[in-house]
């Protein structure tokens, strides 16, 4: 099997994993009668920002390299997204990237979440996992 092949069959096997787990997550939820989505209003609080900075760590950091420098996906620091904007950033964690192993996560956060991790991106506070 060629290398390409490989990669895309691997890329392919990780997609249906993690969305897999994003099912899961929602049923777990739903079954506990918890909202999917946060209900932060324009506005996240701390709690909920910590929430989210755990799920870069985890569920992105499985993807991006646990620092978050690259692995199946891209590098997340701030050099990565220095010709993209917030809008950018949020609308490719809310709908994924099309022919990658980015799923969407719509499901699973809310726009303002997306909003914060990617404002929390382009800030470069994420070195601060990486000390």
């Amino acid at each position: 099997m060629s290398n390409s092949v490989s990669r895309k069959k691997i890329a392919i096997q990780l997609t249906l994993a993690i969305t897999l787990i994003v099912l899961a997550v929602i049923a777990k939820r739903a079954i506990a009668n918890e909202p999917v989505q946060s209900v932060s209003q324009g506005s996240i609080t701390q709690e909920r920002a910590a929430e989210l900075t755990h799920m870069l760590r985890h569920d992105c950091g499985s993807c991006h390299g646990m620092t978050l420098k690259g692995g199946l996906g891209p590098s997340l620091l701030p050099e990565q997204f220095k010709d993209k904007n917030s809008e950018y950033i949020t609308l490719t964690i809310l709908h994924g990237r099309s022919g990658t192993a980015m799923p969407p996560w719509k499901t699973i956060i809310s726009e303002d979440d997306a909003r914060w991790i990617a404002e929390f991106l382009l800030s470069g506070r994420i070195k601060e996992f990486n000390k």
